[in-house]
Order: C-alpha cells, then structure tokens, then sequence
C-alpha cells in the first residue's frame, strides 16, 4: 500500500457532488445498520427474554466501546494511506455483520455480532470527513458535511421502514439480513467510483504550509486536539448532544409500541417518515445555516445547536403527556427535526481547524468522544432508569427514562454556549474562513 496524499487534482464541482453523495449513501447504511437495534427492540426483547437494561447496552454501549476505540487506529491509517480503501473494506465489515446479528441466538451471540459492526463502522465517518474537506473548501465545507450528515436521518428511516416491515412481515432476523447484505455491494461501488483527492488541495492560503504537511503522530495529534479550547468544548457539548440524540432514537419505537400502543407495522410507515423528513431538514439545514451565519459571527456554529435543544425541552415535556400515538409522533417530530443540529456545524469547525494531515485523526476524536458519551451512555441510561422505574409504574417506566433526560438537555445547551465563547477567541478557526 502506497501512500495518497498527491494521487488526484482538484476536483470539478460536478463530480465532487457526486463523491459526497455517495458518501452520504454509504453513510446512510451505516446509520441504518447502527441503529435497527433500537427498531427491532420489541420483539427481540420478546424473543430472547432480555432486560430494557441489556436492549440499551445493544442499542448503545456494546456498539461504541468497540466503535470509538477502533475509530483512532483506523483514522491514523486514513491519515498515511488510501482513505477510499479503507472505507470500503469497512463498509464490507460492518455489512457481513450486521447481516450475522440475524443468527443470534443469545444475548451473548447478537453482542459479539454488534461490536464487530462497530469495528467495522469505526473505518467510516473519520475518513469521510476527510475527503469531504478535499473536496471542498473551508467556505463550503459546512455543506458538504451536511450532505454527508443526511446519512444520520435517512439511515434511521429506512432502518425503521425497512426494518419495521420487513420483521413485521418476516420476522427481525431476516430483517437483519435485508438491510445487512446489500452493503456488501455498496463497498464495491465506492472502489469504483470515488478518487482519491491530494490532502489539502483546497487550504493553500489559509493554512500556508501546514496544508501540505505530513501527518503527525497520533499522540501529538490527540494531545493538541485535547488541549485545545475549542475543540474540547465542541467535543464535549457534540457527547452531551448525543447523550440526548441517540437516547431517543433508540428508544421512540419502544416507547411507541409498548406506552402509546402503535403496532410494529405503523411504526414502519409513519414513524420512519417523522424521521426521514425532519432528520433531513434539520441536518441539512443547521450546515447550510452555519456557512451562512458564520461569516457575520462564527459563534453561530454553538448558538445553532444551542438554540434547537432549548426548543427540544417543552416537545420532551408533551411527547411524554401525549395520550395517544399520532399525538406522540407530533411531538416526536421536534426534537427529530433539531436534536441532529449539533452534528453538521461541529464538523466544520473540527475540520477548518487542524491542518489537513490531521483531519481524519481529529475527526475520529471528536467520535471518539461524542459516541463514547453519546452512544455509549444515552441508551442504557435511559434504558437503567426504565428498569429501575418498572416496579412502579410498569410498562409506562420508560416515560421515567425519557424525564431524566431534561436535566441532561439543560448542561448540553450550556456546553453549547461555553464552546460559542471559544470559537469567538479561536484565531486559527478565524484564518480558515
């Protein structure tokens, strides 16, 4: 293997839409094998006999332990070697074992199943946000992250739509199968397709010589990325946001079919819309903003999220109180539309940032910690709060879960405003835009 860091020339603006938007359908099955855990909970609860507990450690913490901790080995790679063959033998990964989930016969099986789709998954995003900033400049980048980021809602619409239906009809094994599998395919596609473009081809002038700099060591790079203000406060404010994002997300259909009495079959066709739609608007809309508002001031990229998780508070309050499913889905549809918000304008800032040898390693970071808080905690602390509520208030335990999380909400927004007041302070961020 060679290195790549000169292999391909600026590319034209017809061809670099093309790029990202296979990335972004690669993304797409990456999420919707991430997350059809959390759609095919019920019966799989029903099946093996399992605990909220143990459905929120698959759902979440299984996953992100081997996600994030193979995130920083796999992007130190995509820093020295060709990025796109590391995506596709990533993609072929986690594809075979999503698909192997659907042989599990044990609690212990369909764990071993998950953390391999998290090591697969790890070789995903890290390089994809690399590429994007070589196909894009530091003005545009916001947008072609959140082309790119359209994977989260699109991914989680059709892991409900197609894995709701296809378990509805089939059972949730061979739904494992029907969205596992056809990642194979993709990881051929992307060999084909995508070019390998020169690392900093695009910051010439606002890095100077850093933009053709090698890479550094991994230790050097996550000792500046931890001691640097801003994107310590980014991290931590994207983790608290997760915490909250993927909480949810992991346990609306649950709360649907077992509080407000949908059938899995309704889930499929109506909840996945609600998610498909506002997930789309909201992420593409939060990178389109922050290219805008960032020009006037770059603390826009912090008051975006900042903003959409003060609003999610009183949608949380009435998807709890909603008496009835079509209620709940009214509510549910805010914080679809505004808890992606945070994703699309942190990435811009992570990657105009650092020099171009130290996106891939500085984007794997900010995973590493967003999905370790995020993914790894929200989940089962939701789920944990569920179970220990249960003696109480039986099936309705999971609307405990769903109130604990408004005190998170709370610390996230004020993580927000902390790294607003950094970014206003941050030269380097001041010289790539």
């Amino acid at each position: 293997m060679t290195s790549a860091t000169t292999t391909a020339p600026k590319a034209a603006t017809g061809y670099r839409y093309v790029v990202v938007g296979l990335l972004a359908v690669v993304y797409t099955f990456n999420f919707m094998d991430r997350q059809i855990m959390s759609t095919l909970a019920e019966p799989i609860r029903k099946d093996l006999g399992l605990s909220d507990t143990a459905l929120g450690a698959l759902g979440g913490l299984t996953f992100a332990l081997f996600y994030t901790t193979f995130g920083i080995p796999v992007a130190w790679l995509s820093d020295r070697f060709k990025r796109v063959w590391i995506m596709a033998a990533a993609c072929g990964v986690w594809s075979l074992f999503t698909a192997g989930c659907g042989l599990a016969t044990n609690f212990t099986q369909l764990a071993i199943s998950r953390m391999m789709v998290g090591v697969g998954e790890a070789g995903g995003s890290p390089p994809s946000y690399s590429l994007i900033s070589d196909y894009f400049p530091a003005k545009e980048r916001g947008t072609g992250l959140a082309l790119y980021s359209l994977g989260v809602p699109l991914g989680s619409m059709l892991g409900v739509a197609l894995g709701g239906g296809v378990a509805a009809a089939y059972g949730w094994r061979t739904a494992f199968f029907a969205v596992g599998l056809p990642g194979v395919l993709l990881a051929l596609v992307m060999l084909l397709v995508v070019r390998e473009p020169k690392r900093g081809g695009l910051d010439e002038i606002a890095l100077g010589a850093d933009a053709h700099a090698p890479a550094p060591p991994a230790f050097k790079v996550i000792a500046a990325f931890v001691t640097n203000r801003t994107l310590l406060c980014v991290a931590i404010a994207c983790g608290l946001s997760a915490f909250v994002g993927y909480a949810m997300l992991t346990w609306n259909t649950p709360l649907l079919i077992r509080v407000k009495g949908m059938t899995l079959k309704e889930v499929a066709a109506y909840y996945s819309v609600i998610l498909g739609v506002t997930g789309v608007i909201g992420t593409f809309g939060a990178g389109w903003l922050a290219d805008k508002l960032s020009h006037r001031d770059r603390r826009w990229y912090a008051w975006i999220p900042a903003i959409a998780f003060t609003l999610t508070l009183p949608a949380l309050a009435g998807l709890i109180w909603a008496p009835t499913w079509p209620i709940a889905l009214a509510f549910i549809a805010v914080p679809a539309l505004l808890n992606n918000m945070y994703l699309a304008p942190a990435l811009a800032v992570v990657q105009n940032a650092v020099p171009p040898g130290q996106r891939t390693m500085a984007g794997a970071i900010l995973l590493f910690v967003l999905n370790l808080i995020g993914l790894g905690g929200g989940p089962i602390f939701l789920g944990h709060v569920s179970d220990l509520a249960k003696p109480r208030y039986g099936e309705h335990s999971l609307l405990i879960g769903y109130a604990a999380l408004a005190p998170v909400i709370v610390i996230a927004i004020v993580a927000h405003l902390a790294a607003a007041r950094s970014i206003a302070r941050d030269k380097r961020l001041a010289a790539a835009l």
